[in-house]
């Protein structure tokens, strides 16, 4: 399991590239998100997701997480209707909390992703140095929490080594930019009948 100290206020194109180019590679990485840090590897890499899934000990059909560079980009593999969009522009403004959306979807994506149910969920993150990853993959990348299934989520990378200890079965890149200064996941909305919007976690 290889580690990359960054800081995120200083990030570097080479660090950025280091990270890109591992994703493209198929690679599961330990990424600092805009809420708490999270599992990630290319939305369209099945082999990548079951990884991910059997790292958590996630063996049911749960869905997961994308995360998105614009609303262009979510446009692509979820229908939007204007008023979705609307209220979506509204819930991603820089002054709220970090929400995910959930939307009928396109089947551009891989079953395993939305747990084979017609909706998938995806963010746009407050973060300059996801979207700027996101931008330089050209494509969504999955974000979960890092944790196992059911258990805390891990705020302090001194602790990742508890969570797994086989050599074999790990991570492949952790992207270490400190201790989590959140510890809260993101709010998620099921926007897909915008005339009732469905809070499923607040």
């Amino acid at each position: 399991m290889k580690s990359l100290k960054v800081n995120l206020n200083k990030i570097t194109a080479v660090e950025i590239k280091l990270i890109v180019n591992a994703l493209k590679k198929g690679q599961v990485l330990v990424i600092p998100t805009d809420t708490i840090y999270g599992l990630s590897c290319l939305a369209n890499d099945q082999k990548a997701i079951n990884r991910i899934k059997r790292l958590k000990g996630n063996s049911n059909n749960k869905p997961l997480s994308i995360l998105v560079s614009d609303i262009k980009m979510l446009n692509d593999y979820v229908y939007i209707s204007s008023e979705q969009e609307k209220k979506i522009k509204k819930i991603w403004s820089l002054n709220n909390r970090p929400t995910t959306v959930i939307l009928k979807h396109r089947r551009k994506l891989p079953s395993i992703l939305t747990g084979d149910s017609d909706g998938l969920a995806a963010r746009l993150p407050k973060s300059v140095f996801l979207i700027k990853i996101i931008k330089e993959v050209g494509f969504p990348i999955v974000s979960t929490s890092l944790n196992l299934t059911g258990e805390p989520v891990v705020s302090n990378l001194m602790e990742i080594n508890n969570y797994f200890p086989s050599q074999s079965d790990q991570p492949d890149l952790v992207v270490d930019a400190g201790v989590c200064r959140r510890h809260k996941a993101s709010k998620i909305l099921d926007l897909r009948e915008v005339q009732k919007v469905l809070i499923i976690r607040n």
